[in-house]
């Protein structure tokens, strides 16, 4: 299925073969496996925690920490479902989510974790997740899920952000709502793209996802703005370059880039294919972007050109960290630190 990312693939995969129960019992809850070879299996999200320390997620409930990026220790989850993104505010306050609407929080830096909301019955993952204060976060993920808390997790309070509705589709759902109550709480759960990532960027946050979304906020994401006619495939990442530009990757190797706040942007020649799933910024000016295949690109440029470094094992490159001035990566066979 190339039109979508690794870790919604790795969603439509799972979802087929776990959690067929639609009970939130938290007392029924299978804490994660501590399995010696967490490091190598599939791990869809990493983060650095205050430049000291890794946290990496994925399959199992897996979170796996480590301070130099080759040894690592799993931490006490009490669930097994996948976990596609991890954010930290602080060194020590930090959230995860994933699968059945998981959210996952910390206090300590990432040893332990509890259940903040699962949501099995909604059999969806939520993809991304951020926060600008110990209390304010909002999590997203797929068909427009949209979650947020102003008190540090405690309740999560569902969103419907209809401004990312096609004009026909607002048409239908008005009509809907008249005739038929329960198909339009039907519609309303599924009408919405893909949400695939946040980027907090100053006090503007950035949104982009399925059919060419890409949208900023200025209030934490209660009101969008889209950037109209970019591009009609999906979106996986952005990025604020270190010279003030933007640029924006995703589907069939696309990526774009803008000098002026978003009203112009400009295609780039990747010479991939590839769907690109992340974009990582070094200390040194350099810009990568991590892709399937096997696919890992570089510009030294500022984002305005690109060359091709293959990793001959051939496997997705779904996220990744500049940490320590080396690349470290997670794929589908676990952390992998790149030589450039």
């Amino acid at each position: 299925m190339p039109f979508i990312s690794s870790r919604f693939y790795i969603f439509l995969l799972v979802s087929l073969i776990t959690y067929s129960s639609t009970a939130a019992n938290l007392s029924t809850l299978v804490p994660a496996v501590k399995a010696p070879l967490a490091s190598k299996s599939l791990l869809l999200d990493i983060t650095s925690v205050a430049d000291k320390k890794l946290v990496a997620v994925g399959e199992h409930g897996h979170i796996l920490l480590s301070n130099d990026g080759q040894n690592w220790q799993q931490a006490d989850v009490p669930l097994q479902a996948t976990l596609t993104s991890v954010y930290f505010y602080n060194a020590n306050l930090g959230w995860a989510v994933g699968h059945d609407a998981t959210i996952l929080h910390t206090q300590d830096a990432g040893k332990t974790w509890q259940v903040q909301q699962y949501k099995p019955a909604l059999q969806k993952p939520l993809l991304d997740v951020v926060f600008t204060s110990p209390l304010a976060g909002i999590a997203i993920g797929a068909y427009g899920m949209f979650f947020r808390t102003i008190d540090g997790g405690q309740t999560w309070l569902n969103e419907f952000h209809d401004e990312f509705l096609q004009p026909d589709d607002a048409e239908y759902l008005a009509e809907l709502k008249q005739e038929d109550e329960k198909a339009y709480l039907d519609e309303v759960s599924s009408i919405l793209p893909h949400f695939n990532r946040l980027v907090l960027d100053g006090k503007t946050i950035f949104m982009v996802g399925e059919i060419g979304l890409i949208a900023k906020s200025n209030d934490f994401g209660s009101h969008w703005q889209s950037f109209e006619d970019v591009y009609q495939g999906s979106f996986f990442d952005l990025a604020h370059t270190k010279q003030g530009d933007l640029l924006v990757a995703g589907l069939r190797g696309h990526v774009f880039r803008t000098s002026h706040n978003g009203t112009m942007w400009q295609e780039k020649t990747t010479g991939t294919t590839a769907l690109i799933n992340d974009i990582v910024l070094t200390d040194d000016d350099r810009i990568f972007m991590l892709a399937n295949n096997g696919i890992l690109l570089e510009s030294t440029d500022d984002g305005l050109n690109y060359h091709i470094h293959t990793q001959k094992d051939g496997k997705a490159l779904i996220a990744g960290v500049w940490f320590n001035g080396k690349l470290i990566v997670v794929s589908d066979v676990g952390v992998k630190t790149l030589s450039l």
